[in-house]
């Protein structure tokens, strides 16, 4: 399921535009500030996230440039401003859409899902990290010249923690999106893997790392 962070200080748009993406099929996270987001971002995967502009404590341009700086996902910002060079500033900004308010329910629905098919299309089959590439069509990891080939789930945990860097997977999320909703094992399984892929990766660099995020889950972590 995709999850989406609706970050506004006004609640009655909190709550419509809550309701309309849960009404199509979206699972909702909440924030009124920019420091309240990203707490949110800090404790779970975050798919897309919904700007408002005007906003105490930080404003929608701030939340969005470190937004993109940090998760790399699809931002769309909320606003009542839609003047040409407030929407010039939320380009550059980072931002992937810009709505202005007010806006029809289902059009914000339809911009959503235009957006993700186009970061899904970008990012379905190659992630490249520094030096690390990350191809799926061939499950194959290539670190500089080296090309390492790696059990098919420490694969695809290691290609879900580096599709979003620097953002914290819980533990039952991981285990939902490799082992899926039938596993009957638990979170040692997936403690396991990853122990073992750390250990695949410190043989070869030291540009990522798979950091432990005590009581919550992992997320990688990206040298600067």
């Amino acid at each position: 399921m995709t999850n989406i962070l609706i970050i506004d200080d006004d609640p009655y748009i909190l709550n419509l535009v809550e309701v309309t993406l849960k009404d199509s099929g979206f699972f909702t996270y909440k924030a009124i500030d920019g420091f309240e987001a990203l707490d949110i971002f800090e404790q779970t995967p975050i798919d897309l996230a919904i700007v408002d502009v005007m906003m105490p404590k930080m404003d929608g341009f701030t939340l969005t440039q470190k937004i993109k700086n940090m998760y790399h996902i699809p931002v769309i910002l909320l606003t009542a401003k839609g003047e040409l060079h407030d929407k010039e500033k939320g380009y550059i900004s980072g931002t992937d859409d810009y709505v202005v308010k007010p806006f029809e329910p289902k059009e914000l629905v339809f911009r959503i899902q235009a957006v993700l098919r186009r970061y899904n299309n970008l990012s379905n089959d190659v992630i490249q990290i520094n030096d690390v590439k990350i191809d799926k069509r061939n499950y194959e990891v290539q670190i500089g010249n080296q090309r390492m080939i790696m059990p098919l789930k420490e694969f695809e945990l290691l290609a879900l923690l580096a599709s979003r860097p620097n953002q914290v997977f819980n533990r039952d999320y991981l285990i939902e999106n490799i082992w899926g909703l039938e596993f009957e094992g638990d979170e040692r399984t997936v403690n396991v893997h990853i122990k073992r892929i750390r250990q695949r990766l410190e043989k070869v660099t030291s540009t990522i790392e798979i950091i432990t995020v005590r009581g919550v889950g992992y997320k990688l972590e990206v040298a600067s």
